[in-house]
């Protein structure tokens, strides 16, 4: 686990949990913005554009909020595509960016070389049973449901 240098994350609840089940646990450099570039960027364009910069406490808000993502995740990860820079490149003018095709997470984990094929199934199964337009009208609901707790 690489986490930043944040207090949500530095303390002894997580490390000793991490010993217990033996998971490596270290830390970006501290005051170096871009070692955690990529979650920095699905903050934003994920979490912050859905639930904002309210203060959200107690056990009323988490549980509005676990509602929020368990509809979010799936919505993004099966069904929001994006492209992934493949190179960048600058001769004597402007920076050339070449993308790849766009494709959603869960596409992308398809194309996994060693992904088993009990893991595949179980991934189309839960694929075919979820619905946009419904995942997208519990994250509006729930997401305004989580607004009235806001401090």
């Amino acid at each position: 686990m690489d986490t930043d240098n944040g207090s949500e994350f530095l303390n002894h609840t997580l490390l000793r949990c991490c010993e217990q089940h033996q998971i490596s646990f270290t830390r970006c450099r501290a005051y170096t913005k871009n070692d955690q570039c990529y979650v920095e960027q699905k903050n934003w364009s994920v979490v912050r554009k859905t639930v904002g910069y309210e203060r959200y406490e107690g056990p009323d808000a988490c549980q509005r909020m676990l509602a929020l993502y368990e509809a979010l995740r799936f919505y993004v990860n099966f069904f929001q595509p994006s492209m992934k820079l493949l190179s960048k490149e600058r001769n004597l003018g402007p920076l050339k960016k070449r993308y790849d095709k766009a494709l959603t997470p869960y596409r992308r984990a398809l194309q996994i070389a060693g992904l088993s094929t009990a893991q595949r199934r179980q991934w189309e199964a839960l694929q075919r049973k979820l619905d946009p337009v419904d995942l997208l009208a519990r994250i509006v609901a729930a997401r305004d449901h989580l607004l009235t707790s806001a401090k």
